[in-house]
């Protein structure tokens, strides 16, 4: 397979105004720089129609979760990622507060799912307008955000389960932030891969995800690496990755498959999207070299969970 064959990609229309781009994509902007997005499993989960592997792994109710990001800014552009990575993000003049997005984030969700009062079960979606889980997750990278720690507090005071996914590259905020779940993406067993799948705006990322590793390490919350496998890109030396997730010491190892979305689609082909089959073969692989175990797997969203004991915690 060739990433290099142009007619395999597909041709997306020119990009000239973001903000419009962001509420074609079915994005709600939350305050003046945060950003709030509904998910395929919420919808099926508010019409009781499925589950994400969320709800599979830590016990998450997926039309109870809110999805959002404090900035669309991030400082990677990587190939796999569904979100429009070639446009550029400014930082704002000024930060709304965590109060001021807490707020504006949930009134945004509210407003994403009001259409579905006619087509689901009553009660789902009278739960649903009242979130208990936020995945700070959706675009940009939320360790750019000054207040994140604060942030993280602000909906935990709420109620709020919080998972914060972050690629590792401001150790600063990550030795800071104290989520439910804290997860770092490790796309690359190595510094020169990490340049070709994540096209990072400054060299000296590499040296900070390794840091933020360190800092993982040390931390006594529950902690999560994600790893996005990509066809012909970063699909080998399992044992790099396990050198570098062993600094880590993390509680689960998410192993999952690159999906075909969004912007990804102009950057890759379809076919660097491996089968099911493949990403299990990688993760058992990857857990022989660290002494994990597999402790759950969901076929249709071609992931696996691994963990110390092979099994799974809910969150409390």
């Amino acid at each position: 397979m060739s990433l290099k064959n142009k007619e395999d990609l597909m041709v997306l229309p020119e990009i000239t105004d973001f903000e419009t781009l962001l509420k074609k994509q079915k994005y709600s902007l939350a305050g003046t720089h945060s950003a709030v997005k509904t998910c395929l499993w919420l919808s099926r989960s508010i019409k009781d129609e499925g589950d994400c592997y969320k709800s599979t792994f830590y016990g998450i109710t997926s039309h109870c979760c809110l999805q959002m990001t404090p900035t669309l800014r991030c400082n990677q552009r990587c190939l796999h990622c569904w979100r429009p990575t070639e446009v550029e993000v400014s930082l704002p003049n000024n930060w709304d507060s965590p109060v001021e997005i807490v707020g504006s984030s949930i009134k945004a969700q509210r407003k994403l799912i009001s259409g579905f009062g006619h087509s689901a079960p009553r009660e789902r979606w009278i739960e649903a307008n009242e979130p208990k889980h936020v995945a700070i997750s959706l675009s940009g990278e939320p360790t750019l955000y000054p207040y994140l720690p604060e942030l993280v507090e602000e909906y935990e005071s709420q109620g709020f389960s919080t998972f914060v996914v972050s690629n590792g590259t401001v150790p600063e905020m990550m030795e800071k932030i104290e989520p439910s779940q804290l997860y770092m993406s490790l796309d690359a067993p190595d510094k020169e891969t990490y340049e070709k799948v994540c096209l990072p705006k400054s060299p000296a990322l590499w040296d900070k995800i390794n840091r933020s590793l360190e800092i993982l390490g040390t931390k006594n919350n529950r902690k999560a690496i994600r790893i996005t496998l990509i066809k012909g890109l970063n699909m080998f030396d399992t044992a790099g990755y396990g050198r570098l997730i062993e600094k880590a010491d993390p509680d689960y190892i998410e192993v999952k498959a690159y999906m075909h979305l969004g912007f990804s689609r102009s950057r890759l082909p379809r076919e660097a999207m491996p089968a099911h089959d493949e990403v299990l073969e990688f993760a058992k692989e990857l857990a022989g070299h660290i002494g994990y175990s597999v402790a759950d797997d969901v076929e249709i969203s071609r992931i696996v969970l691994l963990s110390k004991d092979g099994k799974v915690s809910h969150l409390e």
